[in-house]
Order: C-alpha cells, then sequence, then structure tokens
C-alpha cells in the first residue's frame, strides 16, 4: 500500500528566492517526520516527478511562484483549483512549470490529488541564499504547511 503523502520540494537553490521549496522541504526534513509522509527533493522538477507522484494518494509540491502576491505570502490549493490562473501570472519559474505538471497528469490519468504550496518570491536572480524578506518568512510559512499537512492528512 503506497504512503498517504509525498512532499515534494521543488526549486532551485542557484536562483535566490526560486530555491524556496527546497529550503522548506529540508526544514521539513529536519523538524516534521511522520511515517505516512515520503519527502523528495526534484531541484527544478522533471518527467520523473510524474512518474513519483502516481504512486502515491497524495502529493504536496512546495514551489516558489510568482503571482503578484506579497513575498512570502503561502497559497495552498489543490492544483486542479488553481487550473484557471496557471498562465503567466502564476506561474512556477521552472521550465517545467505548474501547469504542464496539471497538464500531464490529467493526460495520464494519474488520478493522485495535488496540492500546491506556492510561495510568493522576490528575487531570482542567479545567487544562493533567499532574499532577506523572505528568509524573515521561513518560521511562518513551516508552521502553516506543517498545519495544512495535520488538518489535511491526520
Amino acid at each position: 500500500m503506497p504512503k498517504k503523502l509525498a512532499v515534494i520540494g521543488i526549486g532551485n537553490t542557484l536562483r535566490r528566492d526560486d530555491g524556496i521549496g527546497i529550503v522548506v522541504l529540508e526544514s521539513l526534513l529536519k523538524l516534521y517526520k511522520r511515517e505516512d509522509i515520503d519527502y523528495f527533493n526534484f531541484g527544478s522538477a522533471s518527467f520523473d516527478l510524474l512518474h513519483r507522484i502516481k504512486n502515491y494518494h497524495n502529493v504536496l509540491l512546495i514551489d516558489g511562484i510568482n503571482a503578484g502576491f506579497g513575498v512570502g505570502e503561502l497559497k495552498i490549493n489543490e492544483l486542479k483549483d488553481i487550473e484557471y490562473k496557471l498562465d503567466s501570472s502564476f506561474a512556477s519559474t521552472h521550465e517545467f512549470n505548474l501547469k504542464s505538471i496539471f497538464e500531464f497528469s490529467k493526460k495520464l490519468g494519474i488520478k493522485t490529488k495535488i496540492y500546491l504550496a506556492g510561495i510568493q518570491v522576490e528575487d531570482t536572480s542567479f545567487g544562493e541564499g533567499t532574499s532577506e524578506t523572505l528568509a524573515q518568512k521561513k518560521e511562518d510559512i513551516l508552521k502553516e504547511i506543517v498545519k495544512f499537512i495535520d488538518k489535511t492528512f491526520p
């Protein structure tokens, strides 16, 4: 029987805030372990992601987004519920974007329920480490994600 939840960090840690999905994932690995959760670092994502998610009932993708929200603002939604927003104004910063993940999972008949924890980025220029603004919000982001997991997947 597959585990109930996969938590997947997506991002490029060499593009400043774009790495926030990985930063949050690494913190969750240290602070929040449960038997029914597997954690994966998918970096800039790939088609392997789709093959991995089909083995889970639920997936939580953690990713930096550019949606015009306040820096560090977290929005968690089921991916199917934000389909209409998946254009250039609500996009991942990777070549394999959220819209692609959604469309390919539908075409492949993947039944996994996919959630997105989208974190508004500020600076995706080349460099290591998140912006100071985003770094200051990391603990609050972690608390919100843990609260979501506990409530949605008790």
